[in-house]
């Protein structure tokens, strides 16, 4: 059983693809980071760094204690590890599509995650910040768009943890004043993976767990309040 500490972000859907896709059973916990859960002691033994996902394997292949893992990108690795699945053994294949997992760890989602919160959730318009982040998300939307030429998949044929990683960033490309019809290799690859029964599911889980997906005036102050003394008095 995978315990997955999950709230409806981009990195949250992350995993419920990958856990819909693979069949492996879980327990979702949510972990609303608009109140604050993330900084709840049992969760913060799990993942030190207060962010979600998170999970807890109580079986790992060991037949050890039970394993926990933060970070979306060591969970899909691990997870596809564990079942063998969306990750190829074959050298070359492997290293590639986690090259494209980093580059959505280290690129696509801390740039996008900027842009969400300059033109979002920033207090004021800040003109420089929102025109830096938005034409770094469109560079990196053309990066895609270039890989996807000619390709089924980041990766190749197959669809993989990379696919997965990348996905939940471009749901809100709208959001981030980009538009599919301008990438349309993108936009192919987009559609392909929307459609799929498993990528339909774990939306459908989200809508069920976040009924009011909306940042408040108090869950602000929680979200981006944070400095080092938040860490030292959770």
């Amino acid at each position: 059983m995978i315990n997955l500490y999950y709230w409806t972000t981009p990195n949250g859907h992350k995993v419920t693809l990958f856990l819909e896709e693979s069949g492996l059973p879980y327990r979702i916990h949510p972990i609303n980071i608009g109140k604050g859960e993330q900084f709840q002691p049992d969760f913060l033994r799990i993942a030190p760094n207060n962010r979600i996902p998170a999970i807890v394997d109580t079986t790992p292949a060991d037949g050890g204690e039970p394993i926990s893992i933060f970070e979306s990108g060591a969970i899909l690795l691990y997870l596809a590890e564990k079942t063998g699945q969306f990750l190829s053994a074959h050298t070359r294949t492997r290293i590639y599509t986690l090259q494209w997992l980093f580059w959505q760890m280290g690129g696509l989602g801390p740039m996008a995650g900027q842009n969400h919160h300059f033109v979002q959730y920033a207090p004021q318009p800040i003109p420089y910040a929102i025109e830096r982040y938005v034409k770094e998300t469109a560079r990196l939307y053309a990066v895609l768009d270039k890989q996807l030429h000619g390709r089924n998949f980041i990766a190749g044929n197959n669809y993989s943890i990379a696919d997965m990683a990348c996905y939940p960033w471009i749901v809100p490309h709208e959001r981030q004043g980009q538009r599919l019809e301008d990438f349309p290799n993108l936009q192919r690859w987009f559609e392909s993976i929307r459609q799929r029964p498993a990528t339909i599911r774990a939306y459908a889980l989200a809508e069920g767990i976040n009924k009011s997906p909306t940042v408040d005036e108090e869950s602000r102050k929680i979200l981006f309040g944070q400095d080092a003394r938040t860490v030292n008095k959770a």
